[in-house]
């Protein structure tokens, strides 16, 4: 998830920065279902730059995200000839060299 025109960020006042999602990220490792007053302790553990509103919100949309990847709805990435060239196109030409045509 990250920052930006991410759809992560609908329903939240302020942006996330990769910083604050890294530190949702262990502050969720630290702080399980089980545990009690868990988004109090999450947003406690991200210096307070988010309330315990906002990371539940943040949590939720990410399960939704993860719901939407699993069920096959986000369609992958297209890295290379879409963006110009790059490490995929790279790696395939690469492979090539190796392959023999018959």
């Amino acid at each position: 998830m990250a920052s930006g025109g991410s759809s992560s960020n609908r329903g939240s006042s302020r942006g996330w920065t990769q910083r604050q999602n890294k530190q949702f990220e262990c502050a969720l490792a630290v702080y399980d279902r089980e545990t009690p007053d868990r988004w109090h302790n999450v947003a406690r553990y991200m210096g307070g730059a988010k309330s315990a509103d906002e990371v539940r919100r943040h949590f939720d949309q990410l399960v939704a995200d993860v719901a939407q990847i699993e069920a096959g709805r986000v369609p992958f990435p297209r890295y290379g000839a879409a963006a110009g060239g790059g490490f995929a196109d790279d790696a395939a030409a690469s492979r090539s060299r190796y392959l023999k045509f018959q």
